[in-house]
């Protein structure tokens, strides 16, 4: 099995995703976006395709070119019946690439703050718990595609992740964050942690306990196992 990753920029790479595919014996291949003669995959080629967030827009595309191809590429390979998930800005690039829109969320979200599932348990539906608390980095959002199921909310941010299918799952906050990587975006994004009701502070931020990062770590293994086909209790 191979998969294979979109990342944006070098602070926002997989965290705990990682870990989990090596364990199940994925091969792990990337396409750097920062870095300069990136090539895309061949679509047969892969089994799974992870998109990571970062701090540009998906309306950025004068900025950042590529963002044009690597749209493109997204819907060719939800087209194809790939697995896909979509991160944070990963998961408005999957509703860009499938026609829906994208734009600035009344109030940035950033920190550790609960999302509450609104799908019913069921063979086709990624089931969220009633409320988990995740941790949260946007101020965007997007509508839900054509076809999607609605999965999260949260306070302030009503599409908060969605499903299209058995296959493409994208989530507004990030369950694959440790303890390294929060510290990561904390240090190269910290300009953006100014006062809001649901901006914390750096302190706060990285405050988390073990246990925040268990259960959101765990979480993400749930979703990828059902992406995969898998047992979600992996």
């Amino acid at each position: 099995m191979r998969s294979h990753i979109f990342q944006h920029v070098p602070f926002e790479g997989p965290g705990s995703i990682e870990p989990w595919l090596r364990a199940a014996g994925h091969q792990i291949t990337r396409t750097p976006f920062y870095s300069d003669g990136t090539t895309l995959p061949d679509i047969p080629d892969i089994d799974l395709l992870i998109v990571m967030g970062g701090p540009m827009s998906v309306n950025d595309e004068q900025q950042f070119p590529w963002l044009v191809a690597e749209k493109a590429f997204i819907r060719r390979t939800i087209d194809a019946g790939k697995p896909v998930l979509g991160i944070c800005l990963g998961a408005q690039l999957i509703a860009s690439a499938m026609g829906a829109r994208v734009y600035p969320n009344p109030t940035r979200e950033i920190g550790w703050f609960p999302v509450q599932g609104c799908t019913a348990p069921g063979p086709n539906n990624f089931s969220f718990p009633s409320s988990v608390d995740v941790f949260h980095w946007h101020g965007e959002t997007f509508d839900l595609p054509p076809g999607a199921t609605h999965l999260a909310s949260s306070e302030v941010c009503r599409l908060q992740a969605f499903q299209l299918g058995t296959s493409v799952i994208g989530l507004q906050f990030h369950l694959e964050t440790t303890p390294a990587s929060a510290r990561e975006i904390v240090a190269h994004c910290g300009a953006e942690l100014t006062p809001g009701d649901h901006v914390q502070n750096a302190a706060t931020i990285l405050s988390a306990t073990p246990e925040q990062y268990r259960t959101i770590n765990h979480l993400m293994g749930k979703v990828l196992a059902f992406l995969l086909g898998a047992n979600g209790d992996k």
